[in-house]
């Protein structure tokens, strides 16, 4: 008996999977692991330069609000971040694995930039932004709708097929870089410097303020469509079930196309915004990564446009006082990235805690008297 109970007894750890939690307990377990998180960075940069901690966590802040440009600039990439995180969210959303933002922003980055280039002294400014606008839809659109149609017709694997797409479109702009810029210097440089043609008009004084507003306006209506509109529905059927989505008469194929495509062309819109509204030039590594973290953050908002919001500006923020930290405190550049990767590691950790509870087994009786 006593080696048969040895052998059913539970084990030391176990983990199980959460039930429905109160969103409010949600924000409380992720908001415990991102502060860990950022003691967890504080502690390390202690670790590296003797500072007292308060100034870590002071040059932390700083980073982001210490100066009204510094407030600006976070809200001009938070918005960069927050738009890429709602294109993906449809195709995630219909658990189509795009990890191919970052090539659909850039090329849709690409097609402004060739507008700007080419018919840039030919057409008014205002007219130019709004054929760079309609080229940057329709070159993302097409990035990631070619994709979306293997996956359709042939099922191929489209995690691999977009993350694929990411690299021929780096090389494609490296490509055109080379033949712009003769002198074999592979720095394209600021595009209409002069005239200004094709960049957004700056709005009470803040060059950054038409990018914001365009983004919020996204947000909207991304919510809207995918909470109320009947194309909304037919993607979350899709997501949760294919054989369902086919029994209830939705033609899956036709839904697969169309939201890879709508996800595409909002990363073209994102790669317009990056070329009139911010760079106003390209280069191969213009998206900054931002791609890749917006899968991140559209995951840890569990698709809800709103949440995003909140989670673009926390992980921007986090950003940008990393990289403080390490300018501040005399670190190397690296070390910036480097605490940033651990905080947002953190913060997807985070997600865990939500969705699963970690137990140890409580001795009884039998095992304290063996």
């Amino acid at each position: 008996m006593k080696n048969n109970y040895k052998a059913h007894k539970e084990p030391l750890v176990y983990i199980t999977k959460r039930g429905e939690m109160p969103r409010a307990k949600q924000m409380l377990i992720k908001s415990i692991v991102i502060l860990i998180g950022i003691v967890f960075c504080a502690g390390l940069t202690i670790l590296l330069t003797n500072e007292n901690p308060l100034k870590v966590f002071k040059a932390m802040f700083m980073g982001s609000f210490g100066s009204p440009r510094k407030i600006w600039n976070l809200l001009q990439a938070s918005a960069i971040l927050l738009g890429i995180s709602l294109a993906v969210t449809p195709a995630f959303k219909m658990r189509f694995w795009n990890t191919g933002a970052e090539g659909q922003v850039l090329i849709g980055m690409l097609a402004s930039i060739a507008c700007m280039i080419y018919i840039g002294d030919a057409l008014p400014s205002w007219l130019l932004i709004i054929i760079s606008l309609f080229a940057s839809i329709v070159a993302g659109s097409v990035w990631a709708g070619i994709p979306g149609f293997f996956k359709a017709i042939w099922n191929t694997n489209e995690t691999l097929f977009t993350l694929m797409m990411n690299y021929v479109a780096a090389q494609l702009v490296s490509l055109l870089i080379m033949y712009w810029v003769p002198s074999g210097s592979m720095v394209l440089g600021l595009v209409n410097s002069n005239s200004q043609n094709g960049w957004f008009p700056t709005i009470l004084g803040q060059k950054y303020l038409l990018n914001i507003l365009i983004v919020a306006f996204l947000t909207a209506a991304i919510y809207i469509y995918l909470k109320k509109s009947k194309q909304g529905y037919e993607i979350a059927v899709v997501g949760e079930s294919e054989n369902t989505a086919r029994y209830i008469g939705i033609n899956v194929k036709k839904v697969i196309i169309r939201t890879v495509i709508i996800s595409g062309a909002l990363c073209g819109v994102m790669g317009w915004i990056l070329a009139a509204g911010t760079d106003h030039s390209i280069n191969s590594s213009a998206v900054g990564g931002n791609g890749f973290t917006a899968i991140m953050v559209s995951w840890m908002s569990k698709f809800n446009p709103i949440t995003m919001i909140f989670s673009s500006i926390l992980v921007c923020f986090l950003q940008k006082g990393a990289n403080e930290i390490a300018s501040n405190l005399g670190l190397n550049s690296s070390v910036g990235e480097v605490l940033t990767g651990i905080i947002i590691l953190f913060i997807v950790s985070s997600e865990f805690f939500v969705n699963y509870q970690i137990h140890f087994r409580k001795k009884n009786r039998k095992e304290k008297a063996e």
